[in-house]
């Protein structure tokens, strides 16, 4: 029978055909019907999730946990691509701040409460300048719960405080300010560990003396020009601190008692002394008495005692390490008797003599002792915590001052 001719199930390439198709049907699953076309895509789809099924059950336990792979969000990865404060550690961040200034740090203090602590941590605060600060009061009173060591505000006006904590406090400087008498009482009691201090010019009472007594450690005291202080009062104060080496307490409302307890009381270790400014109340006596109680004296200022004469002289060559005689103003020493000092006291290089020697005296004067210096100090640097020398810069006896206040 031709080709042509044949059913058509009989033709070989459908019959070939419709095997393939009921293959394809027996494994798949696929339904009957008339509609059904099985593409490779639909087979493939229809196959993955049995074959995904037959996988994840063949291995057994080792994949009983499902694991998705997530992609990371842009904002996540942006934010650890970079280092913030928050990560560093305290240690660091105090390093940082060691070189800001005062006004910075008080800004950056209100920041944050860490930031606020750091700012305020008690290494920052070692030295701290507040000369030339217009309100003192609340600066002064939160520097000083910072556990400050060095303070330096001299010429300051200073409202009512009270201090309610022992102080750390070892270097002051509160010359020629102004401050209540009780803001200064509060303050002083506070205080145990003092090594330096300036009261020059200021308001004193008993019972500052009594707890400037209670610093024993005392090397350099500044009183000059204070009043307020009982002679009983001054003694026990320089009785109890035996180890000044510097004592400046010249000019101060002070009577022949006063005088007597000074040189009575002092410390044998004084190697400066500033007695200048009694006129009267300073005898020869009182002279005799100092220079033997403190031979070790190697700079000594008795200007304006009008009571001394050339008498006095012979005293003062005990001192074998003067270096440094004030004897300005001394009215009732001559010349004469000035001419010899070079010769008995070996090492005197700084002579002065102010209204006593001017003019073609002076010059003889300086020819007849050609290795002592006259007339070249004029203002005393007895326990001065900045000496005429360096008017300017935040200095506190050669120490300088971390954190300063600038207008």
């Amino acid at each position: 029978m031709p080709q042509h001719s044949m059913p058509l199930q009989d033709l070989p390439s459908l019959s070939l055909q419709a095997k393939r198709t009921h293959k394809r049907k027996a494994r798949g699953g696929l339904s009957d019907g008339p509609d059904m076309e099985c593409t490779p895509t639909e087979l493939v789809q229809q196959r993955a999730p049995l074959l995904q099924h037959q996988r994840l059950s063949s291995k057994g336990k080792e994949n009983e946990q499902r694991f998705v792979l997530a992609r990371r969000s842009r904002r996540k990865r942006e934010a650890l691509s970079y280092l913030s404060w928050d990560h560093l550690p305290d240690e660091l961040i105090l390093r940082i701040l060691f070189y800001i200034p005062l006004q910075d740090l008080l800004r950056m203090s209100t920041v944050c409460h860490r930031w606020r602590r750091l700012a305020f941590d008690e290494s920052l605060w070692h030295s701290v300048d507040l000369e030339g600060l217009t309100h003192m009061g609340p600066a002064l009173q939160q520097v000083l719960k910072t556990g400050v060591r060095m303070l330096r505000c001299p010429r300051s006006f200073i409202e009512e405080l009270l201090v309610t904590g022992p102080l750390q406090i070892t270097v002051m400087d509160l010359s020629s300010s102004i401050i209540p008498l009780s803001s200064l009482e509060s303050i002083i009691c506070h205080c145990r560990q003092l090594e330096y201090l300036s009261l020059e010019g200021l308001q004193l009472s008993d019972a500052i003396a009594s707890s400037l007594s209670q610093n024993t450690n005392l090397l350099q005291l500044n009183l000059s020009g204070c009043s307020g202080v009982s002679a009983p009062a001054l003694a026990v104060l320089l009785q109890s601190c035996c180890r000044i080496e510097q004592l400046n307490i010249a000019w101060c409302d002070f009577s022949n008692d006063h005088v007597k307890s000074v040189v009575g009381c002092v410390s044998s270790r004084v190697t400066h002394l500033n007695l200048s400014g009694y006129r009267e109340n300073l005898t020869l006596d009182d002279v005799k008495l100092l220079v033997s109680r403190c031979p070790r004296i190697q700079t000594l200022d008795l200007s304006d005692s009008t009571l001394l004469m050339a008498d006095s002289l012979p005293v003062l060559r005990q001192l074998k390490d003067l270096m440094h005689l004030s004897l300005s103003r001394c009215y009732h020493i001559h010349l004469a008797a000035l001419t010899d000092l070079d010769k008995s006291l070996p090492v005197l290089s700084l002579l002065d003599v102010f209204g006593i020697v001017s003019g073609s005296h002076l010059s003889s004067l300086k020819k007849e002792m050609p290795r002592v210096s006259i007339n070249s100090r004029p203002f005393s640097s007895i326990a001065r915590p900045t000496p005429a020398s360096r008017p300017t810069g935040c200095f506190l006896w050669n120490r300088k001052c971390r954190l300063r206040f600038q207008q």
